[in-house]
């Protein structure tokens, strides 16, 4: 009887003593949403600088204009304002600004601003170091200072800094 006692106990003892074990499961972290799936391919872990140097491309209208943006640099930050800044656009860009996500795909962005490419829908993909911004700038108003004309469809084919 004793040994049967003895038995039940050990078995009891092992019980309590296996749900016990394995500690606590640390929460799960949430999946992403699809935008700040987005957010991360265009800034990264907060601030990522984008730019045309070290095999970056630019073409209007399918003929390469890369000579005008040799030195061209984006850099977009995901903050709560989610703000750029621009370097070298030939004015083309505003300096710096505000950007957003055009519709609920996040697969396309604005920009504020005053500049011709500012408030037109950018398509952009984002590939490893590579980020391409698709946009079209219409005739209207597609004159810088009143001589420079600059309409037309814009690829900017971009590496990571």
């Amino acid at each position: 009887m004793k040994l049967n006692l003895w038995k039940v106990a050990l078995a009891a003892l092992i019980v309590v003593g296996m749900q016990a074990c394995g500690g606590d499961d640390p929460t799960p972290t949430p999946p992403k949403t699809p935008e700040q799936i987005a957010t991360e391919a265009l800034t990264g872990t907060g601030t990522q600088s984008w730019g045309i140097a070290g095999g970056g491309r630019v073409t209007r209208g399918g003929s390469d204009v890369t000579d005008l943006y040799p030195t061209f640099e984006l850099i977009l930050n995901s903050g709560s304002s989610k703000t750029y800044t621009s370097r070298n656009s030939n004015d083309l860009f505003d300096s710096n600004g505000n950007w957003a996500f055009a519709g609920t795909n996040f697969d396309k962005i604005t920009l504020t601003g005053t500049k011709p490419a500012a408030t037109r829908e950018m398509s952009f993909t984002q590939s490893g170091t590579a980020l391409k911004l698709v946009f079209s700038i219409p005739a209207p108003g597609a004159r810088i200072n009143g001589q420079f004309a600059i309409a037309g469809d814009y690829v900017f084919d971009l590496v990571k800094k």
